[in-house]
């Protein structure tokens, strides 16, 4: 038995920040947006609610989509760039929440690529028998770090949160291959100093090649070719960039999430929120290979290829 997907969950929050919103705001448009990012709408998390707030509430759901209960889980990993504080981490205070009380808990930091290097790490654990269940859960509350004046940036970001939680699945299912990577000499073109700071055009040229580049290495990793995907969830970060990569496993459009037309980029939140919204969709079907791609500031970037299913 290999270490797959078992249960799922997201949260996103209650109010809608669309782009003639932004008009109000900063000197921007609807169209302005929606042409350079696909972006229409996104969530903002109340001043009350923040980053472990938004964590427990996806985790919550995973737990009860996967039919365990908090006791069950072995481990906790949240991925995040924006903790309520510097510790405890979000994790800890989740685990609190949820009455996990056997579980050890730990933050990962890889910005948007957060989940995919969360994943992974939890699929050792499993592989090698050492944990049964582990919860994983990538959160951002990005409205607290965005410039609201800055409108290269301010358009882009949401807050949300996704989890899965994952455990043995049968035999066939589950990860199949996966590939994590860094280049810290990109750091400087996406970072936080009081607020998010981004060189657009050099996080876009490297995202459109990375992205295409890892999803066709973890399909060789897996023994596949690009005809064997039955549908690609990348990191919703720009939908010029989310189409590349469709262009690059040569896939049709129905074959893709794109949710970022509703939420923008909801960092380690995105690729989650989008797996969630695909299934409710019914979107993905049992023995489904799926590809799900991400990068991020650090620059990091991660892939996973895996056949869908308990």
């Amino acid at each position: 038995m290999g270490a797959g997907i078992i249960g799922v969950g997201r949260y996103v929050p209650e109010r809608v920040l669309t782009n003639f919103d932004l008009e109000q705001m900063m000197d921007t448009s609807d169209e302005w947006i929606r042409t350079r990012t696909g972006i229409e709408e996104r969530r903002i998390a109340p001043d009350h609610i923040d980053t472990s707030d938004m964590a427990y509430f996806a985790a919550e759901r995973a737990l009860r989509n996967a039919g365990i209960e908090a006791k069950d889980i072995d481990l906790i990993i949240v991925a995040t760039v924006t903790p309520d504080r510097p510790f405890p981490s979000v994790s800890c205070m989740i685990q609190e929440r949820l009455g996990a009380v056997k579980a050890a808990a730990m933050d990962l930091s890889a910005a948007c690529a957060g989940f995919m290097y969360g994943m992974v790490t939890a699929a050792q654990f499993i592989d090698t028998g050492v944990y049964r269940y582990i919860l994983i859960v990538g959160a951002d509350k990005l409205s607290k770090i965005t410039d609201w004046s800055d409108r290269n940036t301010a358009v882009l970001f949401g807050d949300g949160a996704g989890a899965v939680v994952m455990g043995p699945v049968s035999s066939g299912r589950g990860m199949l291959s996966f590939e994590l990577g860094a280049d810290g000499t990109g750091g400087k073109y996406l970072y936080k100093d009081e607020y998010i700071v981004m060189n657009g055009r050099e996080v876009f040229k490297f995202a459109v090649r990375q992205m295409g580049e890892s999803s066709v290495r973890v399909l060789e990793k897996a023994g596949l070719a690009k005809e064997d995907v039955d549908f690609l969830i990348p990191h919703q970060a720009n939908i010029r960039i989310v189409e590349a990569a469709r262009q690059r496993l040569e896939l049709p459009e129905e074959k893709i999430s794109t949710t970022i037309r509703r939420y923008g980029n909801t960092s380690a939140a995105s690729i989650p929120i989008s797996l969630v919204e695909e299934l409710e969709a019914g979107r993905i079907h049992d023995d489904d290979v799926i590809v799900m791609v991400g990068f991020g500031g650090g620059l990091t970037w991660g892939a996973i290829a895996l056949r869908w299913g308990r």
